[in-house]
């Protein structure tokens, strides 16, 4: 059984103690996809819908979804993000649109959340600025692609 880096022995949550790890350079990839009406998606391809450019405030509001990954993922480190690269590939056949989060940094610890929580927040936007035309959207497949750097040493997900 593998060991839970954020339980102490005693099985308590706690932070886990970094302090003594080298720094390394790190990166994670994340992606993501948002599923809607193809009327919803050719508002957002044509540029057209009310709120304006939907995929450029999406792109934002990743990045700052990455930056702020330590006030909502409570035992997460406050960490200096050196880069965040958000990728938006539209899909008219299936009326989707694919987030793909790019997280680098060079510390103790990983950025895997990092790029997670962008892609969050990037979708979750893209709802919230075209909800008014099609509430069904369809967040999935929210996944961690890549990660390398530190002691586990790299990850790649199958078919990333």
């Amino acid at each position: 059984m593998t060991k839970l880096n954020h339980f102490n022995e005693n099985g308590q949550a706690h932070m886990v103690d970094v302090g003594k790890k080298p720094e390394t350079h790190r990166v994670a990839v994340a992606s993501g996809r948002i599923t809607m009406l193809p009327a919803t998606f050719e508002l957002i391809r044509s540029g057209t819908a009310k709120k304006g450019d939907v995929l450029g405030i999406a792109r934002i509001a990743a990045i700052q979804g990455a930056k702020r990954t330590p006030d909502l993922i409570p035992l997460a480190h406050p960490l200096i993000i050196n880069k965040v690269a958000i990728d938006f590939q539209t899909d008219a056949a299936t009326s989707s649109i694919m987030c793909r989060a790019t997280v680098e940094t060079i510390g103790r610890t990983g950025v895997e959340m990092e790029a997670l929580m962008a892609v969050n927040a990037g979708l979750l936007t893209i709802y919230d600025m075209v909800k008014a035309a099609d509430r069904g959207m369809v967040i999935s497949d929210i996944r961690l692609l890549e990660k390398h750097g530190g002691k586990s040493g790299d990850f790649v997900a199958g078919n990333a």
